[in-house]
């Protein structure tokens, strides 16, 4: 029988044979069951012990916030950015000085017009001169290009305001408070620390805050300063006995600024 394989090559062809019918080529038609996808795929949920999730209290529904504050482009468009600016927030931040704190202001309940920032300004008044725009409730520290920082301003009532041009005959730092008798003619409830008993201590509640600058005119004294205030909710009002509020970190921005015997214009 020569056409026979030999034993050799027999061997592993049987051996091979053997393999192939062990193994199934009929497919597994169990592994697209649902039901048991669905036990194969099923999660573990973490439960400890002495704990029934039954009893805990699920967290209450937040209301969905149906309008956001946005910054506004000059195109009336918004984007996607709260209006806190990390820049006022630097501006207007607690600051600390010759022993006295002044609390950070809460310059988010300020209209944004009345924060401080550098503004065009075309105007014949030269670099260093103080414009106070009544109207407007704004202070304009003239700088060269045509620019000006701008600050917000709160003035005096009708009656109690002054206008005209003059000269910051000298600048205060943590002044103290002399009201005159004219002012304690009008408020008696201030004659404790009236000019002829010695005035009000400097500090942070003191009504000239951090800084003033003495408005003089014909070198004489008006009685009429632009100084700080801890009132910062009377910016951008009529609320003062004549003098130009500002807020206690922009006084202090401003004093800086100002040279020796600035002009100073209150239209």
């Amino acid at each position: 029988m020569a056409d026979l394989l030999p034993v050799s090559r027999l061997l592993p062809a049987i051996a091979a044979l053997a393999m192939l019918s062990a193994c199934s080529i009929v497919p597994d038609t169990g592994a697209t069951d649902p039901d048991r996808f669905v036990q194969e795929t099923s999660p573990v949920f973490y439960r400890p012990e002495g704990i029934d999730p039954q009893k805990v209290k699920r967290l209450p529904v937040q209301p969905v916030p149906q309008s956001r504050d946005l910054f506004r482009t000059q195109f009336h468009q918004t984007y996607g950015l709260p209006t806190f600016n990390p820049v006022h927030q630097a501006m207007y931040a607690q600051a600390s000085e010759d022993d006295f704190t002044l609390p950070a202001i809460p310059y988010k309940r300020i209209d944004p017009q009345f924060l401080r920032q550098e503004v065009d300004y075309r105007t014949n008044e030269r670099p260093g001169t103080i414009v106070v725009d009544t109207r407007s409730h704004y202070l304009y520290f003239i700088e060269p290009g045509g620019r000006a920082m701008r600050y917000g301003v709160g003035l005096g009532a009708a009656g109690y305001a002054w206008h005209g041009r003059g000269m910051i005959q000298w600048k205060a730092k943590w002044p103290r408070w002399t009201p005159p008798a004219e002012m304690v003619a009008r408020e008696p409830q201030i004659r404790p620390i009236s000019a002829e008993r010695g005035g009000m201590n400097p500090g942070p509640t003191n009504p000239l805050g951090a800084r003033a600058l003495y408005i003089f005119k014909d070198g004489k004294d008006t009685l009429y300063r632009v100084h700080g205030t801890p009132d910062w909710q009377s910016i951008g009002k009529a609320a003062s006995s004549g003098c130009v509020r500002m807020l206690n970190q922009d006084v202090i921005d401003l004093y800086n600024r100002v040279p020796d015997k600035a002009e100073i214009v209150v239209l």
